[in-house]
């Protein structure tokens, strides 16, 4: 699932610095800085990134994705898969259903001692799918059509998948739900609109400890403050080292500096500094010598330019290849970031399995204004002396366009607005607030030449939403779909609809190599950068891993250790 905003690999560029004399954190308590308020901890409704940054530290499910890009079991005892047998297709033809049996560990519980069953998936998946509750991506719950326990096992049951898709076990965010506590609040309020969201007991009793089965329970909720954290006795894993750990909200991106100078807080968070901030924090605490590790670690989140295809001159690949040969990517990233994000060939991740830079799939434009101006030469735009081309008495000027206010885009754009400059190329900027941009112009697509923004995947998501025709935002189509490019290729079409039915990952790999060999041959998009993911850290925080993912590092919490 895409949205707005390789073989894998978790490098990261670190500064560790010790003060003299300085006091380090310690096993006892662990304060961390985070600049976003969270809304629920309720795992079937919670959406934003600093809700599940704190529900890794308390909820589990079946399976998770690990720091090195990798699914595996977490509360399931394994992950069925067709080879071993515990999973097989059944039906036939277009009616094709996948069935997997799953098998919860035998000492998984709740913070209340009460074991976690199967029942407490079904409990969550019935919560999930009712048209009454409000659910971030209900494809996650509703791609599962019932779930069977085994009558000898409460523990052990069948997943019944609607359609038979080889990534039917990525289910990171398919929470369970403790019945024992949960059911009866959503028989009661399940009919009302949104009436389950409001008197779960999430919200209403979040520091009853059984509602968690992770390495941690809440033990206080003070809204707009703080939450703190203390071990859950019943985790089934090892037992948290960090006795006592407190989020603390601090609004104020720039105020996490000084909190974190003076000890209010020992760490700012994955969802805490902006880059530039993170940049130079860090050369002052080099200077300075203070006792911490800065992380910059490359993440899944692709930063681009849509082309607008429909416009006549972007209509040229001619055009947009003279485009992308002119920006100079590799210096951008070096001007402007300091070599602290990395430059983007196409909408792939290295952190990506699918990630590949092979010619024989990829075409890349390495920074050539000479190439760049033969090629507009080539398409009859001619320099004239005042500096820009013209074609027919017809100016080459684009308008580009992205989120207002946002520091980072803004120097972006003032950056490759020279650079395109250079060529003869002219550009005018024209930012809106991010709700007209993304809930107006990007939706509507009315935008006419060049839109920049983000988007954020997972790891081996297939990218139908953005690159199939069907996607392509139209007013019959009620303006669904992400294809704000309006790119159609009849062979990448082809290829996204066999993806997700394809079991055989050389063969995925393939279809993934020939959509990106039309998308960088037939430059719908410039790709600018992926953004890294930044935290702060004291020096003496052991067996941290960022992911760069959205399966935060707080899903091994009970890992760390201060020492």
């Amino acid at each position: 699932m895409l949205k707005f905003i390789s073989k894998f690999t978790t490098s990261f560029i670190a500064l560790n610095v010790i003060a003299s004399g300085s006091v380090a954190a310690t096993n006892a308590e662990l304060k961390i800085g985070i600049s976003q308020e969270f809304e629920t901890m309720n795992p079937l409704i919670m959406s934003m990134s600093a809700s599940t940054y704190m529900a890794r530290m308390v909820g589990r499910t079946l399976v998770t994705m690990d720091a090195d890009g990798k699914w595996i079991p977490q509360l399931a005892k394994e992950i069925p898969s067709l080879e071993k047998g515990s999973a097989k297709i059944v039906g036939l033809g277009s009616k094709k259903k996948l069935s997997a049996l799953w098998e919860i560990i035998d000492n998984a519980k709740w913070g209340d001692g009460k074991p976690v069953i199967c029942q407490d998936f079904i409990t969550a998946h019935t919560i999930a799918i009712s048209d009454t509750v409000t659910v971030a991506e209900k494809e996650q719950w509703t791609q599962v059509e019932k779930i069977e326990i085994d009558p000898k096992n409460p523990k052990k049951c069948r997943f019944i998948y609607e359609k038979a898709k080889w990534d039917f076990y990525q289910l990171g965010q398919f929470s369970p739900v403790p019945t024992h506590i949960e059911k009866a609040i959503f028989e009661k309020y399940g009919k009302e609109k949104e009436g389950y969201e409001k008197n779960s007991n999430y919200v209403r009793s979040p520091l009853n400890s059984g509602l968690y089965n992770g390495p941690y329970v809440i033990s206080e909720v003070k809204l707009g403050s703080h939450v703190s954290f203390s071990p859950n006795k019943y985790f089934y894993g090892i037992q948290p080292k960090i006795q006592k750990i407190i989020v603390k909200l601090i609004p104020n991106t720039g105020t996490l500096e000084a909190n974190l100078r003076s000890g209010t807080i020992d760490m700012i968070s994955v969802v805490g500094l902006d880059l530039d901030q993170a940049i130079s924090f860090e050369k002052k605490a080099r200077a300075e010598g203070l006792p911490f590790t800065f992380h910059f670690v490359p993440s899944v989140t692709y930063e681009h330019i849509d082309l607008n295809l429909d416009n006549p001159i972007l209509k040229d690949v001619k055009v947009r290849k003279a485009l992308v040969l002119s920006m100079n990517r590799e210096d951008l990233v070096t001007a402007l970031f300091d070599n602290k994000q990395q430059a983007a060939i196409h909408n792939i991740s290295p952190k990506d399995t699918w990630f590949t830079k092979d010619p024989k799939y990829v075409t890349l434009y390495p920074y050539s204004k000479h190439s760049a101006g033969k090629l507009l030469d080539e398409a009859g735009w001619k320099m004239g002396k005042d500096g820009f081309r013209s074609k027919s008495d017809q100016r080459l000027s684009l308008l580009f366009q992205t989120t207002a206010g946002n520091k980072t885009r803004e120097l972006v754009q003032v950056y490759l607005q020279n650079k395109w400059k250079q060529i003869g190329i002219e550009v005018i900027i024209k930012n809106e607030p991010a709700r007209v941009f993304f809930g107006d112009t990007m939706t509507h697509r009315k935008f006419s030449g060049l839109a920049m923004f983000a988007w954020v995947s997972s790891p081996e998501s297939n990218p139908r939403s953005t690159f199939s025709s069907t996607a392509i935002p139209t007013q019959k189509n009620g303006w669904s779909g992400q294809n704000f490019m309006g790119w159609k290729n009849s062979s990448v079409d082809q290829a996204l609809d066999k993806l997700n039915l394809e079991f055989n990952p050389k063969k995925r790999f393939e279809l993934v190599g020939n959509t990106l060999k039309y998308y960088t041959e037939e430059v719908p998009a410039l790709p600018l950068f992926y953004r890294s993911d930044i935290s702060v850290t004291p020096h003496n925080l052991k067996n941290y891993k960022m992911t760069g993912h959205q399966y935060f590092e707080t899903n091994n919490v009970e890992d760390w250790t201060l020492n």
